[in-house]
């Protein structure tokens, strides 16, 4: 059947049905111990199949690791800005800001405020460019299963920029605090991550000052303390939301993270001045009470990382994240074992994920968010990089980035990079499986495909280099009574089968 007129309500709901019978519809193959099946291990690690033979799938467990254990060549062919270009706009938005302020005349105002608008739009087109860069990376690596887990990571530790020069940072923060840590351990992951300038920004302890601190007393007593980090550690970081802690650990964690900081000049700094004086107790163990140092953070932080309940917190997540939103308890428990036995070790806890039955299982449960859905479409027509590169600098490069990615995946629910909250994306289903999120994804595959290749591919074709050789019937009729290219491909792209992964 092929598609034609406008995209309505009734044809999003029909994909709708079509995603419930597939799950049904394979419920009876779910079996234990399977093979290792590369092209499945590439729709649910990954970001689906490419028709170029130069990223054919990995063909085991032992290969994909071998993948993700080689050096990042995708970091350097596809770069993104280190947060220290960020730091150096902030600063200068800072000193123009002031300039402002400052101003003497009418003149001196305008000059100085086009100056920023100047600034500020040159780090819109960096954000613009980093998404490019993104998604570049997830079409044309061979590790694909490391791209995913920077996504994964990123989204467990979200921080955004809330204003100014470091609104649009997240791509620039995931790639210094998350990127280099995929193959450490947990703790090492999580200091960077709560350490950083732009964590920092974002949960508000760049205003955390300890009520009794050296800083507070000479205010007398107009700063005060902020626990939205600490809160965010416990809950959501560390411990998860059914995690062992009381108010008491949030007011102490919050008291002990005071002194640490961040400046656009410095980045990350620690300001003694700035601590709360004395000793912390977090989860019953003591931290500080001497010269307030940097190194006692580090040392919670430690101790959080290594905690049962974290363990425990992140082998659910993995296991939602990568297998299903209900996961086999005993992969969960797998998970756990392995992350306590590893002290957190995180490629430990990969390779027991890909060797366990379930990464396996024929039904793929998940859902596909909507830039892993943009992604793997990407990857399926092997998108060429040139496409962005060959506009011209500025507005049309700009507005290709916002009309075929930031505003529909706004449309989809899932603005680039920015998350309603610090809990980051919903995992559930249910969350996208909506008559708008469907509807929008319809409206991406008619349209977008065209404007991102030269040709478009045969859709008789594309169903097998999108879903492989055991690709629907329904799906390969649909591409094969097309009436063109056009609608075969978003026939394909927007197929039930096309959304999972």
């Amino acid at each position: 059947m092929a598609v034609s007129g406008p995209v309505d309500g009734q044809t999003a709901r029909h994909l709708q049905l079509g995603l419930e019978q597939d799950r049904t519809g394979l419920a009876a193959l779910r079996t234990l111990g399977m093979t290792f099946d590369p092209i499945l291990a590439e729709k649910r690690f990954g970001y689906g199949l490419s028709p170029r033979p130069e990223l054919a799938p990995p063909h085991s467990v032992a290969e994909m690791l071998a993948r993700l254990r080689s050096a990042d060549r995708m970091l350097v062919t596809f770069p993104v800005d280190g947060f220290d270009r960020v730091q150096k706009r902030a600063a200068t938005a800072q000193k123009i800001q002031r300039q402002i302020r400052q101003a003497r005349s009418a003149a001196q105002k305008a000059a100085a405020d086009k100056r920023l608008k100047t600034l500020f739009k040159a780090g819109r087109q960096a954000e613009r460019a980093w998404l490019w860069s993104v998604m570049m990376r997830r079409v044309w690596t061979r590790d694909a299963f490391r791209e995913r887990l920077v996504a994964f990571w990123g989204d467990h530790f979200t921080a955004r920029g809330k204003n100014g020069a470091v609104k649009r940072a997240a791509a620039a923060y995931v790639d210094t605090a998350i990127r280099p840590y995929l193959l450490g351990r947990f703790e090492d992951l999580l200091i960077a991550a709560v350490t950083h300038p732009l964590m920092l920004h974002y949960l508000d302890q760049i205003q955390s000052t300890g009520p009794n601190s050296l800083k507070a007393r000479r205010k007398n007593g107009q700063l005060g303390l902020n626990e939205n980090l600490a809160r965010e550690v416990l809950e959501l970081h560390t411990l998860g939301v059914e995690g062992t802690y009381s108010q008491r650990d949030v007011r102490q964690l919050a008291e002990l993270l005071t002194g640490l900081t961040a400046t656009p000049q410095k980045g990350r700094v620690f300001r003694a001045e700035l601590a709360e004086p004395g000793a912390e107790e977090v989860l019953g163990q003591l931290y500080g009470g001497g010269r307030a140092r940097l190194r006692d953070i580090h040392a919670v932080l430690k101790d959080l990382a290594r905690h049962p309940a974290t363990a425990r917190h992140i082998a659910q997540k993995l296991a939602v994240h990568f297998i299903s939103d209900t996961p086999p308890a005993d992969l969960i428990t797998a998970l756990e074992r392995a992350y306590l036995d590893s002290k957190g070790n995180l490629p430990t806890l990969y390779e027991v994920l890909l060797n366990h039955p379930a990464a396996m299982d024929p039904v793929l449960h998940n859902i596909r968010l909507p830039d892993e859905f943009v992604a793997a479409a990407m990857r399926a027509l092997a998108v060429s990089p040139d496409r962005y590169y060959q506009l011209k600098r500025g507005r049309p490069r700009e507005q290709f980035i916002v009309q075929l990615f930031q505003r529909p995946m706004e449309i989809m629910g899932q603005p680039w990079l920015s998350p309603l909250g610090p809990d980051g994306w919903e995992e559930g289903d249910a969350n996208w499986l909506t008559p708008q999120g469907l509807t929008s994804r319809l409206h991406w595959a008619l349209k977008a495909p065209e404007r991102l290749t030269d040709a478009l591919p045969d859709p008789r074709i594309l169903v097998t280099e999108a879903l492989g050789a055991e690709a629907p019937p329904a799906v390969r009729f649909a591409a094969s009574a097309a009436e063109d290219r056009r609608e075969g491909v978003a026939l394909v792209l927007a197929s039930p089968a096309f959304q999972r992964k």
